[in-house]
């Protein structure tokens, strides 16, 4: 029985090398292997990580300003040796601007504190990609 910290998605099959992902709540999601304009499996995983730092930062820095810009960029390696496929070189750059005044101040003070928490602690994504997690698998 699902407990409230289960995470899940289905995917099923559209076509040859497309697919769609549906979580519990009903969000849909297409992605594709290979050359296409849909996100590949690896451009979800990286965004993955850098949309779930992109919220923590968000959500901490807002309760000081609205910002003026927010951007986040991530970028990494494909790297395939002895050890088979993955990504190395993970680089997750934000850029976040706020106003000037007393509320932006506060809100650029807080930043590369909320950045660095959720590097160390709060993102998930990032948490999990870190420190590993076994994966299994089984047909069914």
């Amino acid at each position: 029985m699902a407990g409230p910290s289960d995470r899940s998605v289905e995917i099923t099959r559209q076509s040859l090398g497309h697919y769609e992902a549906v979580n519990p709540r009903g969000g849909r999601l297409r992605f594709a292997a290979g050359e296409s304009e849909d996100f590949t499996p690896v451009e979800l995983l990286l965004t993955a990580i850098a949309g779930c730092s992109a919220a923590d930062v968000d959500y901490i820095t807002v309760k000081r300003s609205e910002p003026t810009t927010f951007a986040v960029r991530i970028r990494a390696d494909k790297v395939r040796d002895e050890s088979g496929n993955r990504m190395d070189n993970i680089t997750l750059t934000i850029d976040v601007t706020f106003p000037e005044g007393d509320a932006g101040d506060a809100a650029r003070e807080i930043l590369p504190g909320a950045v660095q928490r959720s590097h160390d602690r709060l993102c998930t994504v990032s948490r999990t990609v870190e420190l590993g997690a076994p994966v299994s698998v089984e047909v069914v």
